[in-house]
């Protein structure tokens, strides 16, 4: 008992000298503070991994609280000769299964005919099953794909010239086309109908009715279309703009996007 006693006292001799070796160490070349903060951290992170991830989870609008919620599994069979697929869209217009971890580029779905396929029969979820979590749902015989999304279920991409159709005061009809479809998934442009909300700052243009009246325009061409925009000289770019001025011709805006926003949104607006 003694020598395992002083074999004891001497190890955490070492270990005390070797703490004050590294804190002199710390110290003399500035590292001290970086060293405090880099625990502090540590402790911080250590903390939030039980009861933080619980309070993140328990977020309404958390998509691992989605899924933990809605309980269920890609490919299940509810039904005999049923199938049930659930995805996800992003504010990019990126269509992903709804259980990848990672979402980006390299994960979401890139083939043209698949994505025409889903979004073309995209509706209401009326189904009864997951309407909360997946609010919109595209069949395919008797297969059934569930869909939630980021904003809308409609993100347009991009902004088209096509010289078939009707023809625009440029000779071409212009079409946004969204989610990967090119023409095949694609909306007349409508430059009057163009919404900028008041508090988001997002951009929206109709869309089908089917797919819920309204979609988003990606962020990276609200950005091309942003200095087309015109603004009451009073207000400046602080308030709502007025008119859209586009090949040679200013529009008034419509706004005829706005009933389509919850009522919250505008009396934040004023607040």
């Amino acid at each position: 008992f003694r020598v395992a006693s002083l074999n004891g006292c001497k190890q955490n001799k070492h270990i005390r000298a070797n703490v004050k070796l590294l804190i002199f160490t710390l110290k003399k070349y500035s590292l001290w503070f970086s060293f405090r903060l880099l625990l502090v951290v540590m402790f911080c992170l250590r903390s939030f991994s039980s009861t933080g991830r619980r309070a993140l989870l328990a977020l309404p609008g958390s998509a691992a609280s989605c899924r933990l919620q809605s309980s269920y599994t890609q490919g299940q069979s509810p039904e005999p000769r049923i199938r049930e697929y659930f995805y996800y869209v992003d504010h990019q217009g990126q269509l992903f299964l709804d259980d990848t971890k990672v979402k980006n580029f390299v994960t979401c779905f890139k083939d043209k005919p698949f994505l025409v396929f889903l979004f073309s029969r995209l509706r209401l979820n009326q189904t009864g099953r997951y309407e909360e979590h997946f609010p919109f749902l595209s069949l395919c015989g008797r297969e059934r794909n569930f869909l939630r999304c980021d904003d809308r279920p409609v993100v347009f991409t991009q902004l088209l010239q096509t010289p078939t159709g009707p023809q625009g005061p440029t000779g071409d009809q212009e079409l946004l086309s969204y989610c990967g479809g090119g023409e095949k998934l694609s909306v007349p442009f409508r430059p009057d109908a163009l919404y900028m909300h008041p508090v988001s700052g997002r951009l929206y243009h109709p869309c089908s009715e089917r797919a819920g009246g309204v979609g988003l325009v990606r962020s990276a061409l609200a950005i091309e279309l942003s200095p087309f925009f015109v603004y009451a000289s009073e207000q400046g770019q602080s308030g709502q703009p007025t008119h859209f001025l586009w090949k040679g011709k200013q529009h008034t805006l419509t706004n005829e996007l706005a009933g389509c926003f919850p009522a919250a949104d505008s009396m934040q607006q004023g607040g």
